[in-house]
């Protein structure tokens, strides 16, 4: 920044050699400013609302019209007014619920507002909260912009951007009209002004450093080398934001908009160059442990037989923690009955590797544990996170394909529906297929799990809940060939241990409080009224 104050300086000294002046020039080149500038939240602006009105008259005029509608497409359209209805109950027969998966409802909102205290006061914060994420949330490259036939008015339509406070020439803008005395556009902004970056001879400029700018001339050719060197600078700061260009003539209007924010940075990871995948640098392995040491040994020796080298992050929420040592290991401790998805969040947290991979502590490795596969899809496709299968010891493996899918509607709230299913294969990976949610045995990219996390309020059981929040962030496959295997679960009551008793306690002890918990994430966090699911 400081050359191009010199650079200010040096070309205003040589021109007019006048020091009070070019006192003047460095204050008008520096970017701060003693007055304030209006950053809360927006959702509209001038510029909307005459988009808005623009798109009304466009649509209407018509309306005499008359029309034949196609029921079998017009019910798949969002009425932002859904509604969580259960199967009807008809006919009850051995495993009818494996063949004929029934789907059954959940209404939040009656269940969280009947046991809270001010119903109608937690509506209202929700409602208000729902608001100010709304206002937080807008972008005004959201807004719906229609374009005009046979508008004489050449426009970009996307891939215009700026970086905060920064100048670009805006390529594109163009006019083709029959020859006049005199050929003017306009062009409008909110957040920022307009200029040239040179002159052409025989054009009028008015309104230079201006959020509104005139250009005239008699010829059209002349106009139009003009427009090529039109400017657009960003005013108002805004590290992620839109501004909408109106560009128009005096019969005709055209809008665009200016994507305005930093770059994204990337979060590069220094694995060495390897023709191999180099496993123990691209994966780190997580896992919480509660009451189960046995079982993490299992764990750990298994993984030790096929990645010997690996790191393993445990968090672990023991009354009374046991050391859990050896190479490649990091054990963290937490205060006790911490709970799952806390222990979650502080394992991932100290994950430093390219990839974490998800595990309970009861999972054993196999020969078909195979890494490398998941390795090779997340480097090869735009996946994020992919999981794999868990097999029981009674044979039968499990993948836990979900689709997840949100319905609008309206002021009380959205509908989530889940499904057992997938939505395609992928190419080139013929065993695996794109999901919205998966078993509990996933690799991820790690700097995508920690942008979501995980609820730490969540403590005795959870696991759709991280996919939820995920739902528009990650990009989720499946894959039913790489396998890792279950301990039994097989135990006859008189054969069980204190531990697992008290972990039965408090693993599967149904708790209305945490019934609360999930019915209050999904109403107030999520802002579901129901669900509906297989």
């Amino acid at each position: 920044m400081r050359y191009t104050y010199k650079k200010c300086l040096g070309r205003f000294f040589v021109i007019v050699g006048v020091g009070a002046v070019s006192l003047a020039l460095f204050h008008a080149c520096s970017p701060g400013s003693s007055s304030g500038v209006d950053i809360r939240p927006r959702q509209g602006s001038p510029i909307t609302a005459l988009l808005k009105g623009k798109i009304q008259g466009i649509i209407s005029g018509d309306e005499d019209i008359a029309y034949h509608i196609k029921e079998e497409v017009a019910c798949n359209l969002p009425q932002n007014t859904c509604v969580c209805l259960a199967d009807k109950e008809t006919f009850q027969m051995p495993f009818s619920n494996l063949l004929f998966p029934h789907v059954w409802a959940h209404k939040i909102d009656h269940a969280f507002l009947e046991s809270h205290p001010d119903p109608e006061g937690v509506k209202r914060h929700r409602a208000q909260e729902y608001s100010s994420f709304q206002r937080r949330s807008y972008s005004p490259a959201d807004e719906l912009i229609v374009a005009q036939a046979n508008n004489p008015l050449q426009y970009p339509t996307q891939g215009v951007e700026v970086r905060p406070l920064k100048t670009i020439i805006i390529p594109g803008l163009g006019l083709e009209e029959e020859k006049r005395p005199k050929h003017t556009v306009y062009l409008t902004a909110t957040l920022g002004t307009f200029d040239v970056a040179a002159t052409v001879d025989n054009v009028s400029v008015s309104g230079e450093g201006e959020k509104h700018m005139i250009l005239l001339s008699p010829y059209l050719s002349a106009l139009n080398r003009q427009l090529q060197f039109v400017t657009y600078t960003n005013t108002v700061f805004h590290p992620k934001t839109a501004d909408t260009v109106k560009f128009a003539t005096k019969d005709h209007q055209s809008f665009f908009t200016i994507k305005v924010g930093h770059g994204t940075i990337p979060r590069l990871y220094n694995t060495g160059y390897q023709r191999e995948y180099n496993i123990s640098a691209l994966v780190t392995i997580a896992t919480k442990t509660f009451l189960r040491y046995d079982k993490l040994k299992d764990l750990i020796d298994s993984i030790r037989q096929y990645y010997p080298t690996i790191t393993i992050v445990i968090a672990d929420d023991n009354e009374h923690p046991l050391p859990v040592t050896g190479p490649h290991i990091e054990h963290y401790i937490m205060p006790f009955g911490k709970g799952w998805f806390a222990g979650r969040n502080l394992a991932v947290s100290q994950v430093t590797t390219k990839y974490v991979l998800w595990v309970d502590d009861d999972f054993i490795f196999t020969a078909n544990t195979k890494l490398e596969k998941m390795v090779d899809i997340l480097e090869k496709t735009t996946l994020d996170l992919v999981g794999g299968a868990v097999r029981e010891v009674t044979g039968y493996t499990a993948t836990f394909r979900h689709i997840i899918s949100v319905e609008e509607g309206g002021e009380e709230g959205d509908c989530l529906h889940i499904r057992h299913g997938y939505h395609h294969v992928i190419e080139g990976f013929p065993d695996c297929v794109v999901v919205d949610a998966v078993i509990n045995f996933f690799m991820g990219r790690t700097d995508k799990v920690q942008q979501v996390g995980f609820n730490p309020r969540l403590a005795r059981q959870a696991h759709l809940e991280f996919f939820i929040d995920a739902l528009g962030s990650l990009h989720i496959g499946s894959c039913s060939d790489v396998i890792i295997s279950h301990a039994s679960k097989i135990k006859l009551p008189w054969s069980k241990t204190d531990a697992q008793k008290a972990y039965d306690k408090f693993r599967y002890s149904p708790s209305s409080a945490d019934n609360n918990i999930h019915n209050e994430v999904f109403y107030f966090k999520n802002r579901f009224k129901c669900m509906t699911s297989h």
